[in-house]
């Protein structure tokens, strides 16, 4: 259910920017395939998102479903993530989060240079 709102969110976002064409991009194949009528569900809460969004999809003149294997969807995993971990007052509208990206691994950042000249584990190894 949680992916079914997530795309009639992002739907309903197109919508409102008047957008005609739309690829979707979906980790879910369960939903992707359902969209595109290739499965089915007899689910009763997941059949009306079905039907809600079959019903948003007519506003487009043309709307293309994809599915992404989710080990291909890292930062979409992480952006999901963090935004489930939000709370805002307006439930309709949330902040924009500034997103940047390293040419460097994080951690690389975060691990200071050992001033004795051994690596960061020595002293865990010799003191087993």
């Amino acid at each position: 259910m949680a992916e079914y709102e997530a795309c009639i969110m992002g739907l309903n976002l197109a919508i409102d920017m008047n957008i005609q064409e739309l690829l979707v991009i979906g980790d879910s194949d369960l939903m992707v395939h359902q969209v595109l009528g290739e499965w089915a569900t007899k689910n009763t809460k997941i059949l009306q998102y079905l039907y809600h969004m079959q019903e948003l999809i007519k506003r487009f003149t043309k709307v293309e479903f994809k599915h992404v294997p989710r080990i291909q969807n890292e930062f979409t995993d992480a952006l999901a993530t963090l935004s489930s971990m939000i709370q805002h007052p307006d439930k309709n509208f949330i902040d924009h989060i500034p997103v940047r990206i390293h040419n460097q691994l994080a951690y690389c950042s975060h691990v200071k240079e050992e001033v004795d000249g051994n690596p960061w584990f020595h002293d865990t190894k010799n003191n087993w």
